[in-house]
């Protein structure tokens, strides 16, 4: 029989497959952010059934899906073409994601993920699931900056997967929050919602200093913590 004290959480912890995979996961996740998206996805669909909620969230988590999976792609290619290197796009990176997890700490959508012009937009379009809400609301700016600082560190296939899966499951969570988001903003309500966004904000911030903190250390400009 399976007896579950006999599993070491500690070598779950120091795995590099688990740690890899779930700093994927959770990066990405944070940075599209379903449910900070939720008020501006309800008011663009405001009048519409359930039905054409699901198609508009379909398209817009399926446009995240497939734009940020060929950045995942494509990454390495970038970063030869333009010669960028990656402590550099980690720092670059790392001031881009502290700027929206600080707006995130205020409980509000930085403008980096989505402006009030395209919120405008939005809601003035018949049908806005491919922009701007699948992008750049959803594959915005600092997801793209999550999953090119993470393709610049992936060094086996592996973690090609994790990061593909990330992306993958990040989509699928999406569609579930958007295409139920009148059920999810009536279940979290709007202080729910606020609190859940101050929460993914903070861990944002530490995410983004960590970034910021690699790529002085692949620098030289400072020892890297161990």
């Amino acid at each position: 029989m399976f007896n579950p004290h006999s599993v070491d959480l500690s070598l779950l912890e120091k795995s590099v497959y688990v740690r890899f995979s779930v700093l994927a996961l959770s990066s990405i996740f944070f940075l599209v952010d379903p449910f900070a998206a939720l008020p501006t996805f309800l008011a663009v669909t405001a009048g519409s059934d359930q039905a054409r909620r699901r198609r508009m969230a379909w398209k817009a988590s399926l446009t995240a899906l497939v734009f940020l999976s060929g950045f995942a792609l494509g990454g390495q290619y970038i970063f030869k073409m333009f010669g960028i290197t990656l402590p550099a796009f980690e720092i670059a990176g790392g001031v881009i994601l502290l700027l929206i997890g600080l707006d995130m700490l205020e409980a509000k959508r930085s403008a980096t993920q989505e402006s009030s012009e395209e919120a405008t937009e939005a809601a003035s379009k018949e049908d806005a699931g491919i922009v701007p809400l699948g992008i750049p609301m959803l594959a915005g700016p600092g997801a793209i900056t999550s999953v090119m600082v993470l393709v610049g560190q992936a060094q086996t296939k592996w973690q090609m997967v994790a990061i593909l899966s990330s992306i993958a499951i990040t989509a699928v969570v999406c569609y579930l929050v958007l295409g139920n988001s009148d059920r999810v903003a009536r279940a979290l309500g709007e202080t729910g919602i606020r609190i859940l966004v101050r929460i993914m904000g903070l861990l944002l911030v530490a995410l983004a200093v960590q970034y910021f903190v690699n790529g002085m250390a692949d620098l030289g400009v400072i020892t890297k913590p161990s």
